[in-house]
């Protein structure tokens, strides 16, 4: 029987501990899939940051070093003169390790034409430390420290890295992608080969500025985001596919109507009840049963 998909060999079996709805997880199968179908299986060494993606180097099959916060390119710089051309050296990013306490180190790895590839990942947003506004977020965007969104007189515009740095004559390929549906994820691992074909021939620094969703902290449910994209000038589910979890009946009103996974509340609660009943009438500690219940995908218009 043909094999249509597996796991990439560049991952390892570690369950990711990202929030449900990040973007974390697909970028790095992208990173591994390049590095593994580029063979370049024992060729490549990564650079985690401090950030959501710390453990980064629990997840990627390759050597990995840790470096503190916003170094990675200082760090990676001296690991790829230490190991030669022979030898891919990438970083992995986010937007407060990058384009915050990172910015010396990133600007200058790009002006010194550091032949190394960098993934940024921009979430508008300091996703571990609690949600505060970050270099890129964006104006009016509320965060933990800008409450009534972000001000441009107060704060300033948000910094665009890929713009900064394409300017910076040593750069050799800075390109902007998102993961948000599936042309984008094609267009994102394209972007990302690209970069690493680069390092491969020797040109210069890459950078692959990746858009991604910080769900937790943004704040925003499933209807909201909708509105948000909406409001923005995305359309579902045209260009982005939104999918809620609880089926509220808010959804069958929305316009489009959204796609949600039906849990059985109403059956998971009685059936509680029965075995809380069971236990304190027979005295017996421990729990007598095990009852899955499972979920119901209650398809609408929010997806193709």
């Amino acid at each position: 029987m043909a094999v249509l998909f597996e796991k990439t060999k560049l991952l390892t079996d570690k369950q990711f501990h990202y929030c449900p709805g990040c973007n974390h997880g697909i970028i790095h199968r992208l990173v591994a899939e390049v590095i593994d179908e580029m063979n370049l299986d024992g060729k490549v060494i990564g650079v985690a940051p401090v950030g959501c993606s710390v453990f980064a180097y629990d997840y990627f099959n390759c050597d990995m070093y840790e470096a503190a916060h916003g170094r990675a390119p200082a760090v990676a710089t001296g690991v790829k003169r230490a190991v030669g051309p022979d030898t891919m050296v990438f970083t992995y990013q986010g937007d407060g390790d990058l384009a915050s306490i990172g910015t010396a180190e990133i600007v200058h790895a790009a002006h010194r034409g550091e032949k190394i590839v960098t993934i940024f990942v921009n979430n508008a947003i300091y996703g571990m430390t609690g949600g505060q506004m970050a270099p890129t977020t964006l104006i009016g965007q509320k965060t933990t420290t800008s409450p009534y969104g972000r001000d441009e007189a107060w704060c300033g515009a948000p910094i665009k890295m890929s713009e900064m740095l394409a300017a910076v004559p040593s750069s050799y390929y800075i390109e902007r992608v998102a993961v948000n549906n599936t042309a984008n994820i094609v267009k994102a691992k394209k972007a990302i080969a690209k970069a690493f074909r680069y390092q491969k021939e020797g040109k210069g620094f890459c950078m692959v500025e990746v858009l991604s969703t910080c769900p937790t902290n943004w704040g925003m449910s499933p209807v909201e985001a909708m509105t948000w994209l909406e409001e923005n000038g995305y359309g579902i589910p045209q260009d982005v596919q939104v999918a809620g979890i609880g089926d509220s009946p808010l959804g069958k009103i929305l316009e489009p109507k959204l796609t949600t996974i039906h849990f059985y509340y109403k059956t998971s609660g009685m059936e509680a009840a029965e075995m809380l009943t069971s236990l304190m009438e027979s005295g017996n500690g421990g729990v007598c049963k095990e009852i899955k219940m499972g979920c119901e995908l209650v398809e609408r218009e929010s997806h193709r």
